[in-house]
């Protein structure tokens, strides 16, 4: 059994119509200022903030977005006999998931959109059932539970990932005999650093990105064709 495990950042969604955050037509280069609204401080602080959050993701491009052949292709791995996959993703948009991998084998990094929680009692809902809420009127909705504030279930800049998840993932890229970073700079730490732990620990290394990332020369492949037809085949000569 082959353990392989795969990275996955934004640049694997960007085909479902997601933007990125960091890239020619990312959001922050767009609107330097969205960045306050996924920012902790400032979204504990100031009502405002939070009220335009909910706004954006009341029109986030996750909810009509569907899976990739990107996503599809990665799940088609884990289906086939002597392959044993596990994703560890940058991504919060769920489609790893919906384009076949099993819940137990994603490793949400940065969390996920699909989900909120309760910043005072940490009660977990449905960010549907929220954003039913604010349909309905409610510009800044609190917990149903204590009436603390609410935020998405992702880690927003200012916070720590959640170490145990962080743990499993350090855990996978040691064990794992390829490692593939796609769709991520690499340079957003400690998630980065896994490419690295993976190669030192004997992993083969394949980078399949657009963008040169700082792991490149430790990696045995690197690939900079476009990731919805290049990642498919790399995992389909995978042996």
């Amino acid at each position: 059994m082959t353990l392989v495990a795969i990275l996955s950042g934004a640049g694997v969604s960007t085909d479902s119509g997601i933007p990125d955050y960091r890239g020619p037509n990312g959001l922050w280069r767009k609107d330097p200022e969205a960045e306050k609204l996924v920012t902790y401080d400032y979204y504990m602080a100031d009502p405002e903030i939070r009220r335009r959050s909910w706004q954006m993701r009341r029109t986030s491009a996750t909810w009509s977005a569907e899976p990739n052949a990107a996503h599809r292709a990665v799940a088609e791995l884990d289906r086939r006999p002597g392959m044993a996959v596990r994703v560890i993703t940058q991504n919060v948009d769920g489609l790893h998931q919906l384009g076949g991998m099993p819940e137990r084998k994603v490793l949400e990094l940065h969390g996920t959109a699909r989900a909120v929680t309760c910043t005072r009692c940490h009660a977990r809902s449905s960010m549907r059932e929220a954003l039913e809420r604010v349909e309905a009127g409610e510009a800044d909705p609190a917990c149903l539970v204590c009436g603390g504030i609410l935020k998405s279930a992702t880690v927003m800049f200012g916070e720590r990932l959640d170490p145990e998840v962080l743990g499993q993932a350090m855990a996978i890229a040691k064990a794992s005999e390829v490692f593939i970073a796609v769709g991520t700079t690499l340079q957003v730490q400690p998630a980065a650093s896994l490419a690295g732990i993976a190669a030192d620990h004997g992993a083969r290394l394949i980078v399949v990105n657009a963008e040169p990332t700082p792991y490149d020369e430790q990696a045995e492949q690197v690939v900079r064709e476009p990731i919805g037809s290049a990642l498919p085949e790399l995992l389909k000569e995978l042996a």
